[in-house]
């Protein structure tokens, strides 16, 4: 038996909001399933278990918000009808005035196994606050549980506290994105970054000229839905470069440092109305550009809808950032920890470049690459000139 707890979905991250349950008590789960959808400063990350069983029992609610590792679920043999206490949220989310059902008839509460009455500290507290005995609050929880709410509905009306929304339920009644605490957790992240991870920066430039003939020759015979984009060769490249330079692709987590088997590509997404994520492409090693571009286009739309995956958040080994057509010239990032590398793409711009011996307009872009904990520059300009050799002769499905 084994307990499934709050995850950390990042090095920022404090705690989450439980949002919903997607399996219940005597469900059978596998290594990789959805089991459940958490949210954070990120948006709704949908959030996979890592171990085969069957779900024992739910020790959190919907709504709870929980810091991590705070116990969610039990995995083991169905446990439905045992007591369990069912945890309070550490932050209550202040809710609109309601006035609640008249409290019915008190009736008398036996007791748990034991004599003792089942229900979570913050049930405990407000109940003596108010001078409510337990014996006479139904409970609501697992095995009967007395949760925070049902003491607040045995409560007669004059004595619930009036307390106004502070914020606007997000359409649908979805879990909505907080870009104030979004651009807080950047903050933390980053200046974590640059606290702690000693920064090189390496930039060079790349002709691109042979890459977007061959996109386009490509593209020429496709619908829209299925052409390529240049960032699909950009990050292809850049994880086919690092079997040159392994040391670039990991996280640096403990002593010594390891480098990954698989290249777990982040990509940089921005979202509308401001904030970052970088979720990751699994197993990108093993992926053509059109493969990459597919996982591309999926990251994208799940990003901006709130639908990522604990493992798209928490495995990535290397991201890369590009500024797309309507960029600057070079971007110059900051390392997003635990990773050791970031690469980053400025826009593709037509240039004056030596190509056959003359002077051509060429598409060409800027590329940027930092760390210095498990590389020095000259590996990290060996890594740079390989993506450099790679979009020369673009590997073409």
């Amino acid at each position: 038996m084994s307990i499934f707890t709050m995850p950390s979905l990042g090095a920022d991250m404090e705690e989450g909001k439980l949002v919903e349950w997607l399996v219940k008590p005597g469900d059978n789960v596998s290594k990789g399933d959805i089991v459940a959808v958490v949210e954070t400063q990120k948006g709704a990350i949908e959030i996979e278990i890592f171990e085969a069983g069957q779900i024992g029992a739910l020790l959190a609610e919907p709504g709870q918000t929980l810091p991590v590792g705070a116990p969610l679920a039990r995995l083991g043999a169905a446990d439905v009808g045992a007591p369990v206490v069912a945890l309070e949220p550490a932050i209550e989310s202040p809710k609109a005035v309601v006035p609640p059902a008249p409290a019915p008839p008190p009736t008398a509460r036996p007791p748990a196994p034991g004599g003792a009455i089942m229900a979570s500290p913050a049930a405990r507290s407000r109940a003596a606050e108010l001078g409510i005995a337990l014996e006479m609050v139904a409970g609501s929880g697992p095995g009967g549980a007395i949760l925070l709410s049902d003491v607040e509905h045995h409560v007669p009306v004059a004595l619930t506290p009036v307390v106004e929304p502070v914020a606007v339920a997000s359409p649908a009644g979805k879990p909505g994105l907080d870009m104030a605490e979004m651009r807080r957790a950047i903050a933390a992240a980053m200046s974590r970054a640059k606290r702690e991870i000693p920064h090189y920066y390496l930039t060079h430039a790349i002709d691109l000229q042979s890459a977007q003939d061959r996109l386009t020759a490509i593209n020429a015979g496709r619908t829209p839905d299925q052409r390529l984009l240049l960032g699909a060769f950009l990050i292809h490249a850049t994880v086919k470069a690092l079997a040159k330079v392994p040391e670039l692709n990991g996280r640096h987590e403990g002593t010594p440092y390891r480098a990954s088997g698989p290249v777990h590509c982040g990509v940089a997404v921005a979202m509308r109305g401001g904030g970052l994520i970088a979720p990751a492409i699994l197993d990108a090693q093993d992926m053509d550009p059109d493969a990459i571009m597919q996982a591309m286009r999926d990251i994208v739309v799940r990003t901006r809808t709130g639908r990522l995956r604990n493992s798209e958040i928490t495995q990535g080994t290397i991201t890369v950032s590009s500024l797309g057509e309507t960029g600057v010239d070079a971007l110059i990032g900051v390392i997003y920890p635990p990773q050791v590398a970031l690469v980053g793409f400025g826009a593709p711009r037509v240039r004056p470049m030596v190509h056959d011996g003359t002077i051509q307009p060429r598409l060409a872009v800027t590329v940027s690459l930092a760390d210095h904990r498990v590389s020095d520059g000259r590996r990290g300009a060996i890594f740079l000139a390989e993506i450099d050799r790679l979009l020369q002769e673009p590997a073409i499905p």
